[in-house]
C-alpha cells in the first residue's frame, strides 16, 4: 500500500507525474507477457496496471477484449497470473502493481481468498471494474485486511455524494475516467479534467490518475497540466502488442519507445 505514496513523493520531488501503462496478463502468452511487463518497467513506467483475462469484460472495448481472448487461448488462469505477478514483484520490489479486473474473478476464489493471494503475490491495489461504490464494502474490507488499496473510480458525472465516499474510502490512487463509455484509444479523453480534479482534491481523495482515451504524450501532458497526479494508458499499449504478434522483439521495442515517450510527457511546467 505504501508503494504508491512513496512513488508520488518521489515524483513530486522531481516535479513529474506518473505514467502507468495497462496490459493484460498472459497476452499473447505467459512468457511474452512477462517479458512485456518487465519491458514496461525498464522503459520508465512508474507503476503497472494489469488485467486478468475474463470472458465478459463489459467495461472494455474491442482492443482489450481481444487481449483477453488471446490470453484465454494461451490457457492463462488466475493461478498462473499470480505466479507471474510474484516473479515480477521479486524483480521490481518498489514498483506499485495494481490489478484491474471483474468481480466474478474475485468471487470465484472468495473475496478474502482472492485478496490474500493477491497480497501474497505482491499486489498493491485492486480495482474491480463492475462494482460500484455502493456495493464495494466487502471488497474494501478484504482489501484492508490484506494490506491492499481498493481503488475507486471517479466518473465524469460524479455527484458530491460519490466524491465524499471516494474521499472517505480511497487509498493508493483514484481512477479518474477521462470520458464515459468503454475503454479504447480510438476515442480521446474529453472531460474538463481540471474541474473534476479540483473537486477530488476538495474531498481529500487519493491522488487522481486519468485514464480512458489516453494514447499520446500530448494527452499525458494535458492530464498533468490539469492537476492529475498521472495518466494511465491501456488500449494504446495493448494495440502495440496486437500490431506485433508475429515479432516478439519488435513488440518489446515498440512498447519501450511508447513508454519512454509517454513518460517524458509527465514533466511538469
Amino acid at each position: 500500500m505504501e508503494r504508491y505514496a512513496e512513488m508520488f513523493a518521489r515524483l513530486d520531488a522531481k516535479n513529474e507525474g506518473a505514467f502507468v501503462p495497462f496490459v493484460m496478463i498472459g497476452d499473447p502468452d505467459l512468457a511474452q507477457s512477462e517479458a512485456i511487463i518487465c519491458q514496461l518497467v525498464e522503459s520508465g513506467a512508474d507503476a503497472l496496471e494489469l488485467g486478468i483475462p475474463y470472458s465478459d469484460p463489459i467495461a472494455d472495448g474491442p482492443t482489450i477484449q481481444a487481449a483477453s481472448i488471446r490470453a484465454h487461448k494461451s490457457n492463462v488462469t488466475v493461478a498462473k497470473c499470480f505466479e507471474l505477478l510474484a516473479r515480477v514483484r521479486s524483480k521490481y520490489p518498489q514498483v506499485p502493481i495494481g490489478l484491474l479486473l471483474y468481480s466474478n474473478l474475485v468471487m470465484a476464489q472468495s473475496i478474502d481468498g482472492f485478496y490474500k493471494k493477491a497480497s501474497d503475490a505482491g499486489v498493491d491495489s485492486i480495482l474491480v471494474a463492475d462494482v460500484p461504490i455502493r456495493e464495494a464494502a466487502p471488497f474494501q474490507k478484504a482489501a484492508d485486511a490484506n494490506g491492499i488499496s481498493q481503488i475507486l473510480i471517479a466518473p465524469p458525472n460524479a455527484t458530491d455524494e460519490t466524491m465524499e465516499k471516494i474521499g472517505e474510502y480511497s487509498k493508493g490512487y483514484t481512477y479518474l475516467l477521462g470520458r464515459a463509455g468503454v475503454t479504447g484509444a480510438e476515442t480521446a479523453v474529453e472531460i474538463p479534467a481540471a474541474e473534476l480534479i479540483a473537486r477530488l482534491t476538495a474531498h481529500k481523495c487519493a491522488p487522481p490518475l486519468l485514464g480512458f482515451g489516453i494514447s499520446t504524450p500530448a494527452q499525458v501532458k494535458s492530464a498533468i497540466d490539469a492537476g492529475a497526479a498521472g495518466a494511465i494508458s491501456g488500449s494504446a499499449t495493448v494495440n502495440l502488442i496486437a500490431a506485433n504478434l508475429d515479432n516478439n522483439d519488435a513488440m518489446l521495442s515498440a512498447l519501450g519507445e511508447f513508454v519512454q515517450s509517454m513518460k517524458a510527457a509527465t514533466a511538469k511546467g
